[in-house]
């Protein structure tokens, strides 16, 4: 879908560079963008997931340390669009959190600033962030 401008998850980039059952499926819909965004915050949340997948021995540290390799090589040769986290992003999170009225995390909240500050849908395996982001009026693509 070139032209059309995407954040993604951290779920999904887990399911991209991690085999899942939802691999194939996220590999073929990143691939039809130009340029998917990424930030420093599923930046680090993809290294915390893999930090927890290596500590509960569903993956060795030697194929941690390969798909941080790839994925910093990946956005080293500007596959991705890397957004910064301004605090523009926490003061919106911030007024979202305050509504009081969705199921929406802390880290939900802060992907979909950022994502909507640039006018991106976010691309998500987690239905949690969907949800809040359709109730903020936000556009969201639920990879299931």
């Amino acid at each position: 879908m070139k032209g059309i401008n995407v954040y993604v998850d951290t779920s999904v980039l887990v399911a991209y560079y991690c085999p899942e059952p939802l691999s194939d499926k996220v590999e073929a819909y990143l691939r039809a963008y130009t340029k998917p965004s990424v930030s420093a915050l599923t930046e680090i949340e993809l290294l915390s997931a893999l930090s927890k997948k290596v500590r509960a021995k569903e993956m060795k540290r030697n194929d941690a340390t390969r798909v941080i390799a790839r994925f910093l090589a990946d956005l080293e040769s500007g596959y991705y669009t890397y957004l910064s986290v301004e605090v523009a992003h926490f003061r919106l999170a911030r007024d979202w959190l305050g509504m009081f009225r969705l199921n929406l995390r802390t880290l939900d909240a802060l992907h979909l600033a950022i994502a909507s500050s640039q006018g991106y849908s976010i691309i998500t395996a987690d239905m949690n962030p969907s949800k809040s982001a359709k109730g903020l009026g936000l556009k969201s693509i639920l990879l299931t």
